[in-house]
């Protein structure tokens, strides 16, 4: 997700900072190459040699005639994204006035006036992150187009936010935007049929790849809306629903405003009617199976130009049947591509995928964070 790019990690004063060395790991294990650069106060909770340890690069821990701040993060500069994590509110308010009296603000201000790509994650206590000079820094950094992650609010402190939408928004800031001003409704999650008020049927999907998607599609520009059965604050609207006919309902309801639609949600294929009350235990039952509706089926016939990409799981591992099984999908919805993959990865954090089209096979194997932004890459190639 970040092969190839160098990542300037600002860091500064906050107890947060003793989470940098993992942080600076998630985002090598992306693939960018990290150097450090900590205020005086940050060099008081953790020490240089640790971010050393963590960046396999010396850490800038002050300003010489080398003009270290120039050269990692100049016009010129080593940096393609300049990251301050955590950002405290001292150190928020001073990149907004440009005031330069340590090496990450003397840096930031560098990579603004630059136009070197910037992300910002504050970490402070909350009444200090809802302090009024706080959040008019934070609005001003925000239209100079400064990338901001949200903490997470716990515990009356607004905690750095989690490696995961640390790595995603740094990504967002250095990839080319091709789904800029594109409307994209994603589906994820395994939906739920209810055969009484306790029990469900339901799917062993995880609804990784799907939420993977929705990031990945954000990442390169799109506004996104996302269907899913788990709540996800980090994509722009969320709809959680329970039931397959829920998610059709609200997919019906949303598809108009989208210019495409990538349905990666496990729905079920089989409903039962549910019981008003418990079901007792220790009797022999039968369930009545009763078969639902293709959201891809329906959504073709009320859209007949509507791109969309459709994903087909089975238990075989076999690479052609996978590639046939799609294929098959494909050609009878008239998908963009349609994405196979067997069911053995349901629950992992690795996927081995194949995106086909009416006449080519893509392979991918890794992480699904890194699958989410492929198959972005591959609709944002469909639809120029």
């Amino acid at each position: 997700m970040l092969d190839g790019c160098n990542v300037a990690l600002g860091v500064s004063g906050s107890i947060a900072a003793v989470k940098v060395v993992e942080l600076a790991h998630e985002i090598r294990r992306h693939g960018a190459s990290v150097r450090g650069v900590m205020s005086q106060s940050a060099q008081g909770i953790i020490h240089p040699w640790a971010v050393d340890f963590a960046t396999d690069h010396p850490v800038i821990t002050e300003i010489t005639g080398s003009v270290e701040h120039i050269e990692l993060c100049g016009r010129d500069g080593w940096a393609d994204v300049l990251l301050v994590a955590p950002a405290t509110a001292n150190t928020v308010g001073k990149i907004a006035s440009a005031v330069d009296d340590t090496p990450v603000t003397t840096c930031a201000t560098t990579a603004i006036g630059a136009d070197v790509p910037t992300v910002i994650a504050p970490a402070m206590h909350q009444p200090m992150y809802d302090h009024p000079g706080v959040v008019g820094a934070l609005e001003t950094l925000e239209k100079w187009g400064i990338n901001f992650v949200a903490p997470r609010i716990e515990e009356s402190k607004a905690k750095i936010a989690t490696e995961d939408a640390i790595v995603r928004a740094v990504s967002q800031a250095v990839h080319a935007s091709p789904l800029d001003g594109t409307r994209v409704l994603v589906t994820a999650g395994a939906t739920a049929e209810a055969i009484d008020p306790i029990r469900i049927l339901t799917s062993r999907a995880s609804g990784q790849t799907g939420h993977a998607v929705a990031h990945g599609c954000q990442m390169l520009g799109a506004t996104v809306e996302l269907v899913t059965t788990e709540q996800d604050v980090s994509v722009g609207t969320t709809h959680v629903v329970e039931s397959s006919a829920e998610m059709h309902a609200t997919v019906r309801e949303r598809v108009s405003e989208s210019d495409a639609l990538i349905s990666a949600a496990a729905i079920s294929d089989y409903t039962v009617d549910k019981s008003p009350e418990k079901l007792r235990s220790g009797h022999p039952r039968s369930l009545s199976l009763k078969p639902t509706s293709k959201v891809i089926g329906s959504v073709r016939d009320s859209h007949q130009d509507l791109p969309i990409v459709g994903f087909k799981t089975e238990t075989t591992p076999d690479k052609d049947s996978l590639i046939k099984a799609a294929r098959a999908i494909q050609s009878r919805y008239d998908l963009q591509f349609a994405v196979a993959n067997s069911a053995s990865v349901m629950g992992e954090s690795e996927t081995e995928a194949y995106i086909v089209t009416e006449t080519e096979v893509t392979t991918f194997s890794g992480s699904k964070t890194r699958f989410g932004l492929t198959v972005a890459s591959e609709l944002a190639t469909a639809l120029s």
